[in-house]
């Protein structure tokens, strides 16, 4: 009767030790407070009260990392919001060399955006937000390492700047559109006189192309019917005809 009822409370003992282990899941096993390992996917046996269990999740979590407000290089004041993909792959070093890694990882991406930042200028920051991006990932990741932490992407979600700082920049795309509007005009008045410089010379040179020309053009004119034609006539010509005129 002891040996059965011994059986009974050995069983009920084990039964409360029975833990499972998920496939995306990691356990850290302590023995009376000591580390002694770590318990992979499925069913584990746990001595309680001697032993206790800790479950890491494995998978990749994701940290929106709120707006920060930084100071550029050029002194402007931005606001930028990032998000950190990253995952555990030492859950030992997870657990013993960090109290709260999801927390810690969190504020050591914000204070290394904040440093960046503050390194580069504010046309930097907008034309190259990606390779800024990995930067903050490299060190992140360098920092994190000691931690069992793996950062895989860094992403800088969005920018703000302040109103004034908008309009300005919109007053500088604008000059800088009529510039190159300029530019290209210039340029094909520059294109336009060298074609037109190519044709007098072409007409010159040829007997009788200039007059072809003249009559070409007022074949066009004449076209429609609302044209005015004003010929002009050399004074030679006149003086000519009253000559002949006179002599009659």
């Amino acid at each position: 009767m002891f040996i059965a009822s011994l059986i009974f409370w050995v069983l009920v003992y084990l039964m409360f030790g029975i833990r499972v282990v998920k496939q995306y899941e990691r356990g850290v096993k302590f023995t009376l407070g000591r580390y002694s390992g770590i318990v992979n996917p499925g069913l584990n046996l746990i001595l309680p009260i001697f032993q206790n269990l800790k479950k890491v999740d494995m998978r990749t979590r994701v940290i929106d990392v709120p707006y920060q407000e930084a100071l550029t290089k050029d002194n402007i004041s931005a606001k930028i919001n990032a998000v950190v993909y990253y995952k555990v792959v030492d859950p030992s070093k997870a657990i013993l060399q960090i109290n709260d890694y999801v927390y810690a990882v969190s504020q050591l991406a914000q204070t290394t955006m904040r440093n960046i930042i503050g390194e580069v200028e504010l046309d930097d920051l907008l034309a190259n937000r990606e390779k800024i991006a990995s930067k903050i990932s490299q060190i992140v990741d360098k920092a994190t390492d000691p931690w069992g932490i793996k950062i895989e992407v860094v992403d800088l979600k969005d920018i703000q700047l302040p109103e004034n700082m908008k309009r300005v920049m919109a007053k500088q795309a604008e000059a800088e559109r009529e510039k190159r509007a300029v530019i290209i005009k210039s340029q094909g008045d520059v294109i336009a006189a060298q074609n037109l410089k190519k044709a007098a010379k072409t007409l010159s040179e040829a007997p009788g192309a200039l007059h072809l020309r003249t009559l070409q053009t007022i074949n066009d004119i004449s076209s429609d019917p609302n044209t005015k034609i004003i010929i002009g006539v050399p004074v030679e010509l006149l003086k000519a005809f009253t000559a002949v005129k006179n002599k009659k």
